[in-house]
């Protein structure tokens, strides 16, 4: 995965023994099933990988195991990335390129 990929959740539970944790830690939570857009990718000092969401924004905090203050992030096996055979901008910009490029050829047949 990386920056800008859409994911969806597929693990949003929480332990009982962390609920105290996790609610003190982050404001929103995520939603099983809910489709998201990693907005950055954080190593967490090769603790565990976790990802920051366009969707979701948390306040900083200080996190003791990695000795910073940061977003609190979401563990990255929370999710799954989706694969679309194409992003709708693309699919309408080669259309209107195929429009234009049939424009030019009529004017130029016009002309003739």
């Amino acid at each position: 995965m990386r920056v800008g990929d859409k994911v969806i959740c597929i693990n949003d539970k929480i332990d009982p023994d962390k609920s105290e944790e996790i609610r003190r830690d982050f404001e929103i939570w995520i939603t099983r099933d809910k489709e998201y857009t990693i907005r950055e990718i954080l190593d967490n000092n090769n603790i565990v990988t976790g990802v920051l969401l366009e969707e979701v924004h948390n306040f900083p905090k200080f996190f003791t195991l990695i000795n910073r203050y940061q977003e609190p992030a979401f563990a990255i096996w929370r999710f799954r990335k989706l694969n679309y055979a194409a992003a709708p901008s693309e699919e309408v910009s080669q259309v209107e390129e195929l429009v234009e490029a049939d424009e030019k050829q009529e004017q130029f047949v016009k002309t003739k």
